[in-house]
């Protein structure tokens, strides 16, 4: 005797009871584009435009401090206000600009010094045995299981005056007086590298991982040296993990704010202070905002430099 499967059952609709992801793709004409699209517009374009949309009012004594965009006016006629000298200001201000060149340097100073402990650590890892490979990289992420705030505190036991690292050098006899490294330009460098090593780290391992490593043997035989090896072989294959990892490096650091608030002194100025005393302090919000802005559109310029560049390596 022979049987047959039962027919699947209609749902309330009418339709037949078949998995979301086919209903999905039924409805939607490119469902694996548009759920991130729509992600995209909610948590990056919305925000973008409220925030482009306060950098153009008016500060006020109001809740929220800034002017609306669109205002009635008489004889109901609706009117635009747009205010562009925040945008003026920010470039015409040499406090401003101090602080877009400094918090540039000092996200450049990072990410080389980052590139230069992290590749030879990424490619330790890489070329360990599989058995250790799982223990280097868990001592890598290991820090990010604690408070990023709660490491950059304890980073001031270490560099203030009484602290660790000049209690050390005394003992060693190395210096006489204690060293003065907190609230200086010294301290942010060691707080920005050693919180961000780990992100130009992993790209260059995942990289690194990859590479066929019977290319170098092949070097090897032929008579080539282990350092010509590296620059001809090791070396350009590995640039699109350098890249992925100093842009993770390079467009976090310039936005900085808790690691020069408490490392660096007060004449330390980047732009994720001069954005906190605008918008917490002086409640300037339109000014603020500008001053987001413009952060943004300098560095979407080297994020496409760097994507183009990428793809010109991986095209050659």
């Amino acid at each position: 005797m022979s049987t047959q499967a039962p027919s699947p059952k209609p749902n309330g609709t009418g339709d037949t009871q078949t998995p979301w992801s086919e209903r999905l793709r039924r409805h939607l004409p490119y469902p694996d584009i548009a759920i991130p699209a729509l992600w995209l517009v909610l948590f990056f374009l919305l925000p973008f435009l409220i925030v482009m949309q306060i950098s153009v009012a008016e500060p006020a004594m109001a809740q929220p401090p800034y002017t609306a965009l669109l205002d009635w006016a008489e004889q109901g006629v609706l009117q635009i206000r747009l205010n562009l000298q925040n945008y003026v200001l920010v470039w015409q201000d040499d406090l401003f600009l101090a602080a877009f060149l400094n918090s540039l340097w000092v996200a450049f100073v990072c990410t080389i010094l980052c590139l230069l402990l992290g590749y030879p650590m990424a490619y330790a890892i890489a070329t360990a045995p599989e058995e250790r490979r799982v223990v280097l990289l868990m001592l890598i992420i290991l820090p990010f299981w604690t408070s990023f705030l709660i490491r950059v505190y304890a980073w001031i036991g270490i560099l203030k005056t009484e602290g660790l690292l000049n209690n050390f050098l005394i003992w060693l006899g190395l210096i006489e007086t204690p060293l003065e490294i907190l609230h200086t330009q010294t301290a942010v460098y060691i707080g920005v590298v050693y919180s961000y090593l780990p992100f130009m780290i992993l790209p260059l391992y995942a990289n690194l991982s990859r590479m066929d490593l019977t290319l170098l043997e092949a070097a090897a035989d032929l008579g080539c040296r282990a350092g010509r090896a590296f620059m001809r072989i090791t070396l350009p294959l590995s640039l699109p993990g350098i890249l992925a990892g100093s842009m993770l490096v390079f467009i976090p650091v310039v936005g900085e704010f808790v690691i020069p608030d408490l490392l660096g002194g007060p004449d330390n100025l980047m732009v994720g202070r001069m954005l906190w005393t605008e918008f917490f302090s002086n409640k300037d919000w339109p000014l603020a905002s500008a001053l987001a802005i413009l952060l943004l559109v300098v560095l979407v310029i080297p994020f496409v430099m760097m994507q183009r560049w990428q793809q010109r390596i991986e095209r050659d």
